[in-house]
């Protein structure tokens, strides 16, 4: 009998393009007969039925093995608990790894809950982590507050210099953490040197000492980016961003080898970050099929806006890949590519505020985040991305106020930027929006 699992990557060899296969996905699919349905049926039910208690024996054998022991699985998986599996999150975690060309991935109820599952996976007690040291603010905490209390190891260097990253790697070491764009500065990292730092740093150790990558990869989603294809072993996304797309369903997802889909299914079911079904359908029938063609508008609108905001007077500096003047333009042709190898810069745009001071930028950019909320008719003040609503924040008193003001400045912060997330609106809109309230600070 097939491992329905060794197929997760491939949903055929149909000589179609990714965009069709994110719509289609596998229409011969084993894990559920919906033939019939033009779309695939959400399923509710939070423990399924069995035939017979060998069955449910077999199913409990097959669920998530960390052993060679069960050689036969069925032709379809057995279902027995939602927090196990069901066939929503199975179709959905089959098209996730093909879009990011992985073997498996596992989906999560939140990304926060990605992240901690493949860190949780790959790290114990006396291990280390080498993290960028620009993070999102939860993820900056969750590294800070919590792992030392696990006696997990965790060091901060700036990714953007590869001999920096090889310096800090020990004989515990045993995960290279980044996020690529950098939320929220735009900095990129360069994934193939971080990927061969790894390589050279495993030559010599055991398999249980290997030095593993891991990128979020949310800000550029599988369509402007995949870091499997550049040698990076895991991703990780919040599929509340850009891929769920409508901002209606929290959930997170990781995408890496095919032996590690046995130990993320067990840490799932184990600390129950287990994503719903009801949560997962929107994103398998609406969000990633739709992901092409949103993202596609979303970053030439981007675009708009970043040119548009580069010839203000009261912006210090803009940072989008699409820029000429992007400080790392290079880098963001040959990594950021779509599904047809075209330039992909994106859809987020960070900014930031003139002033005589740290503080006056700061002050200006409150003043400028305010007048949007409450004048702007397309711009919302609200934290997130990737949604089809164009949102604006600012980071450092909102997504990464878990790091110290302090601590903010040192890593890059500047406390005059700003996030924006350009949804579907017309650009014209946007930036109607966005010059008035740039008028109103004179």
């Amino acid at each position: 009998m097939e491992n329905t699992h060794d197929k997760a990557a491939a949903p055929g060899d149909r000589p179609h393009s990714v965009e069709a296969h994110l719509i289609y996905g596998q229409m011969d699919d084993p894990l559920w007969d919906y033939s019939h349905h033009l779309l695939p049926p959400m399923s509710s039910s939070a423990t399924f039925r069995l035939d017979s208690a060998q069955r449910g024996a077999q199913g409990f054998m097959e669920f998530a093995h960390t052993t060679d022991e069960v050689q036969v699985r069925s032709k379809a998986p057995i279902y027995i608990y939602d927090r196990l599996g069901e066939p929503n999150k199975d179709m959905l975690e089959q098209n996730l790894a093909y879009a990011e060309g992985g073997d498996v991935a596992v989906t999560f109820a939140s990304g926060m809950a990605a992240i901690a599952g493949v860190l949780g996976m790959l790290t114990g007690s006396g291990s280390e982590v080498v993290a960028h040291k620009v993070l999102y603010g939860c993820t900056y905490s969750l590294l800070t507050n919590w792992y030392p209390r696990l006696k997990i190891g965790v060091k901060f260097v700036d990714f953007s210099n590869p001999a920096e990253v090889a310096a800090a790697i020990t004989k515990n070491t045993r995960v290279l953490y980044m996020e690529s764009p950098v939320n929220p500065t735009m900095r990129l990292v360069d994934l193939q040197a971080i990927a061969k730092i790894a390589r050279e740093a495993n030559v010599g150790r055991a398999q249980e000492d290997r030095v593993y990558t891991v990128v979020d990869s949310t800000f550029a989603s599988p369509f402007c980016q995949r870091p499997i294809s550049h040698g990076i072993d895991f991703v990780v996304h919040s599929l509340t961003k850009a891929i769920g797309g409508f901002g209606t369903d929290i959930g997170g997802v990781v995408i890496g080898p095919r032996w590690s889909h046995d130990m993320l299914m067990l840490y799932r079911k184990d600390f129950g970050g287990v994503l719903s079904s009801k949560a997962a359908w929107p994103v398998l029938v609406v969000g990633l099929p739709s992901l092409a063609v949103r993202m596609r508008q979303m970053q030439t609108t981007a675009q708009q806006v970043a040119e548009f905001l580069e010839q203000r007077p009261e912006i210090e500096r803009v940072l989008y890949p699409g820029l000429p003047s992007f400080p790392q333009a290079e880098l963001a042709r040959r990594q950021m590519v779509d599904f047809d190898g075209a330039f992909a810069p994106g859809s987020m745009v960070y900014f930031v505020m003139k002033g005589a001071s740290a503080h006056d930028a700061l002050t200006r950019a409150e003043r400028f985040i305010n007048h949007i909320a409450r004048s702007a008719y397309c711009i919302t003040l609200a934290v997130s991305l990737g949604n089809i609503r164009t949102l604006i924040e600012h980071p450092g008193s909102m997504t990464h106020s878990a790091i110290p003001a302090d601590e903010q400045v040192g890593k890059g912060l500047d406390p005059g930027g700003i996030r924006l997330a350009p949804g579907l609106e017309k650009p014209a809109d946007i930036i109607r929006d966005l010059a008035a309230s740039l008028d109103a600070m004179a």
